[in-house]
């Protein structure tokens, strides 16, 4: 029996070694998917969404020299916007009217340069860079099969799936989007990130197909990692550089910006991109000019009309990787990302309010409204006093 014991010992003390040389040895992943599963609590997302590059991989982007964002008359904005930001977890809100900053301010303990996770305001960046391309020649047709530039993809649910199926959220492949369920896939890509494993491998590991390609609309995250196979392959340069090359570098940005990274460097073009906020409003002051930035076009025109304005199957609004509000008026679109992060643009009065957050109820059909209704009403505000 004693025998018996001291073997029994000596497994445990074997099996209690190798546990640890394994936590040396996987340590980073382990704090990674332990960052993961924590991003969200209510004692750390603030601190985490202006931290991003503590907690994943990185990799960092050219903003090139700052370029001047004037400040005009401060607005006094209703009231109610003020509500809103507090109990909407707001940390950051920056107003444009005019091309001129007339309300800036930072909330939760945060600062005006934080650099703040986009969530899937990065979805939208993403279309802009397609767009530049598309102009040039170098993906010059939308219709042209994902396969076609991202070859590992055949065989999976995205063969078949043309550029403009994935760029509308019309792809066919099924995929839980549920933020809150621990098993969906949206949370399990999650971990893919955590881990250091391959987004790649997990865009070809998707088999499931919910119908056709083109055939309904579906708001598919996975789909824009897609896009981004379809540029790299086009292009055979990274995403961070193409965007900091065509688009941020001319913009001059406050600071440089960055991206989470999956373990192979590829950019998490879904949702990883990190920027201060006034940097967010730069981008939706470009878009609001119809793609023009201090007498340069930066994206053409002819794609900002296009890809803000609904275009989706199904009579939902999307465009290209844009969101369009119910009963949009002309020029009326939005970046939205988990969480409550917003650019909203309205080309029509030139306004432009770029806000992050840490909201826990961003998906609640009514705070969502909510948050358009006040953008609204302060663009319309602003309008009406120039």
């Amino acid at each position: 029996m004693r025998r018996w014991l001291k073997r029994v010992g000596v497994v445990v003390m074997v099996l209690a070694v190798i546990a640890l040389a394994i936590g040396i040895w996987k340590r980073e992943e382990v704090l990674r998917l332990m960052a993961v599963n924590s991003l969200t609590s209510p004692a750390r997302v603030v601190a985490n969404f202006s931290n991003m590059d503590a907690l994943f991989y990185t990799a960092d982007m050219d903003g090139g020299t700052a370029s001047p964002l004037a400040a005009g008359n401060a607005a006094t904005l209703p009231q109610e916007f003020l509500n809103w930001v507090r109990e909407r977890h707001v940390t950051a809100a920056v107003v444009l009217s005019e091309g001129v900053v007339v309300f800036e301010d930072y909330y939760q303990g945060t600062s005006d340069t934080d650099r703040r996770i986009s969530w899937s305001m990065a979805k939208s960046v993403l279309s802009l860079l397609l767009g530049i391309l598309h102009d040039e020649g170098i993906i010059p047709d939308l219709d042209a099969m994902v396969t076609d530039y991202a070859p590992d993809l055949r065989g999976s649910a995205y063969d078949g799936a043309s550029i403009r199926n994935v760029l509308q959220m019309a792809s066919g492949i099924a995929f839980n989007e549920d933020y809150f369920d621990y098993f969906s896939d949206i949370n399990r890509m999650g971990r893919v990130i955590a881990l250091g494993g391959s987004m790649d491998g997990f865009a070809v590991g998707q088999t499931g197909r919910r119908g056709d390609p083109g055939g309904d609309w579906l708001y598919v995250s996975i789909d824009t990692h897609v896009l981004g196979m379809v540029i790299r392959g086009a292009t055979g340069h990274t995403i961070p550089d193409l965007i900091s090359d065509r688009i941020l570098r001319p913009l001059g940005l406050e600071s440089d910006p960055y991206y989470v990274t999956d373990g192979d460097g590829v950019a998490f073009v879904l949702g990883g991109l990190n920027m201060m906020t006034r940097d967010y409003a730069r981008i939706g002051l470009m878009v609001a000019q119809g793609g023009q930035w201090q007498g340069q076009q930066l994206v053409p025109t002819a794609w900002i009309d296009t890809s803000t304005v609904a275009s989706a199957p199904n009579g939902a609004g999307y465009g290209y990787q844009w969101w369009i509000p119910d009963n949009a008026e002309p020029g009326e679109v939005y970046a939205w990302g988990y969480y409550g992060q917003y650019i909203w643009i309205d080309r029509a009065r030139n306004v432009v309010i770029a806000v992050n957050s840490t909201d826990p109820g961003f998906e609640e059909p009514e705070n969502h409204a909510r948050a358009i209704e006040m953008f609204r009403t302060i663009s319309r505000q602003l309008a009406a006093a120039e």
